[in-house]
């Protein structure tokens, strides 16, 4: 039986797709906020291709590399990252929109060293469980690797003072250590007491502290009420609500959106909500089948792996981009207070849509190791 080297073609279909669907969709969302700002039409767009080139140039260096090569070079990149982040809190950070996250780079550029954190999360943790073994199942194993993932979360939270982040850089680690461990009933047992943990924590904080002028609680107490703070902390919420809603099933048309010119950096985390008012219900469900079939060759490509830290890796990427799509779509229609989540591949951003391409890289690099029987 002749045995071949395996590549995912379907997923790289899906991807060119899912590049070339978000490029019409930003320019149409982003041209009315370019012009004013910019004086050019396409300046977001024109930016986004030069990330995609770049990229697209990135996944396939990547994607030479033998991924074996992280095992030894994994734990480096993730000290790196934390030492990056330290970084952003001396004169070579960068505060953006009042936010400082990122750190200055020669010609005007900026990095957001969080970004880093997750992939080298999705590098590192896999290497801890392979080198705790058995113990990895054990309760001291799984103690050993919640805190590696959690350091790193705490980092982004508080040097880079960036919640969202540290929850999907926390998630990521949570999905790997449920995907080692043999048993599922103790770690349903524990979702179920932090969902309804949290749901009484967001009751309590809305009672006894809705006159709190920590921004953070103000966006929960926000999410709870948008109406009463329209004019302020609610407003992008309900603009985007309102986009979602007008756009009905088939929408008003591609470049017909109205909302754009009013919800505040549209082409960031709530560029969903216009693709929903120009190609409505049917735009966001085309969006959601696209990433269901890369979320679904991801699967296939862990599951097909030819060693564990192959598959473990291919599932950290997994469930980035899942937990990605999932948080942004639960924020654009208030299912989850605020949290600045960018939509994968859609939305408008340099440093994480390189390092995704990055992960892509490494994904496509485990299935070339897969060989099919012929």
């Amino acid at each position: 039986m002749k045995k071949t080297r395996y590549f995912d073609y379907s997923m790289l279909a899906v991807l060119i797709f899912l590049v070339c669907f978000g490029l019409v969709m930003l320019y149409s969302t982003s041209s009315y906020s370019s012009l004013v700002n910019y004086g050019d039409s396409m300046y977001y767009f024109k930016r986004q291709v030069g990330f995609y080139a770049l990229g697209f140039t990135g996944m396939w260096i990547v994607y030479a590399i033998d991924y074996h090569f992280y095992i030894k070079w994994a734990k480096y990149l993730y000290f790196l990252s934390l030492f990056l982040m330290a970084l952003v809190q001396t004169p070579l950070g960068k505060t953006v929109k009042g936010a400082r996250r990122w750190l200055r780079l020669p010609l005007g550029q900026q990095l957001q060293p969080s970004e880093i954190t997750k992939i080298a999360v999705i590098l590192f943790i896999p290497v801890v469980i392979i080198k705790l073994g058995k113990e990895a199942r054990t309760l001291r194993g799984i103690v050993k690797v919640f805190l590696w993932g959690a350091v790193a979360a705490v980092c982004v939270h508080v040097l880079t003072d960036n919640l969202s982040t540290a929850i999907i850089v926390l998630g990521i680690t949570c999905v790997l250590i449920f995907v080692m461990h043999p048993k599922t009933k103790p770690f349903l047992a524990l979702i179920a007491a932090g969902v309804a943990l949290v749901a009484v924590g967001v009751r309590w904080l809305a009672g006894a502290l809705s006159s709190s002028e920590n921004f953070r609680i103000q966006r929960i107490i926000t999410w709870l009420d948008p109406e009463a703070y329209a004019s302020d902390e609610g407003y992008q919420t309900l603009q985007g609500l309102y986009a979602i809603g007008s756009g009905g099933f088939f929408g008003k048309g591609l470049g017909n959106s109205t909302q754009k010119m009013i919800i505040p950096e549209v082409q960031n985390d709530m560029i969903l909500s216009i693709i929903c008012e120009e190609l409505g219900v049917f735009g966001a469900i085309i969006i959601l089948v696209l990433f269901g079939m890369l979320l679904y060759r991801l699967l296939f490509i862990a599951q097909n792996a030819p060693d564990i830290y192959g598959s473990m890796i291919v599932t950290g990427v997994f469930s980035h981009i899942a937990l990605q799509v999932i948080l942004n779509v639960a924020v654009v229609t208030n299912l989850l207070p605020t949290t600045g989540i960018t939509l994968p591949f859609i939305s408008y951003g340099g440093t994480s849509l390189l390092f995704l391409m990055a992960e892509m890289g490494i994904a496509f690099r485990v299935s070339k190791s897969i060989r099919i029987e012929q």
